[in-house]
């Protein structure tokens, strides 16, 4: 269990090992004469206090992909999951579309969040009703790189062939790629069972607790 505190009045982040966390760069260093004061918090506390109070929140958006023709429980795994980024200060970044797309950005809209969709074809009117801001790319299905290379980190939600597409160029760009039950199976991707596991790792992805992330994302 990661031990985190936060000391609002100076602005700092820091654990149980005295290691101050960097906004910045997104990473810890140990810095004791900082590490000081503050009440516990928990990691998705900590989370949103970065992304809303920090001043230097993430500003990538989290991709979550998955099929168009999309079974009932993947819809409902994908809304929690729009809802639970919502819920952490996060954006999502989807293909725009039907499906998975159209349930995480119902998520994560009705929960006050920001979906960004961008869409194969040349007409942003092609996008569900709950896409905050839909960027007609005109690129056919070239945009699954650009999903893929413009997301934080990418969850996948069932799907097929597009999607495993996605992961894979997920994977070439040095994403972290979460895989829910029926993704397709794609080397080094981490799989969960639940959208509640999914938000945990974004989480723990977010504030670099096991310090794998580029200080740039």
């Amino acid at each position: 269990m990661t031990e985190l505190f936060l000391n609002r009045a100076a602005g700092v982040l820091h654990d149980g090992g005295q290691r101050v966390f960097d906004a910045q760069a997104r990473s810890w260093r140990r810095v004791p004469q900082s590490a000081v004061g503050g009440a516990a918090i928990s990691v998705d506390d900590a989370v949103r206090w970065l992304q809303r109070e920090s001043g230097r929140p993430v500003r990538a958006p989290v991709a979550v992909i998955g099929g168009r023709d999309a079974t009932e429980a993947q819809m409902a795994r994908a809304e929690a999951i729009g809802a639970g980024l919502a819920g952490l200060g996060l954006a999502l970044l989807c293909g725009g579309l039907t499906g998975v797309m159209t349930a995480a950005a119902k998520g994560v809209v009705e929960a006050g969040g920001v979906a960004i969709g961008i869409l194969p074809d040349a007409d942003w009117r092609d996008a569900n009703p709950y896409v905050t801001y839909a960027l007609a790319s005109g690129v056919g299905l070239a945009r699954n790189a650009i999903i893929a290379e413009a997301g934080f980190c990418i969850v996948a939600v069932g799907g097929s062939f597009g999607t495993l597409s996605e992961m894979a160029y997920g994977r070439q760009f040095g994403r972290t790629v979460i895989a829910l039950p029926d993704a397709p199976d794609v080397e080094g991707v981490l799989r969960v069972d639940t959208p509640e596991a999914a938000l945990a790792q974004i989480a723990r992805l977010v504030l670099n607790l096991d310090g794998g992330e580029k200080p740039w994302r």
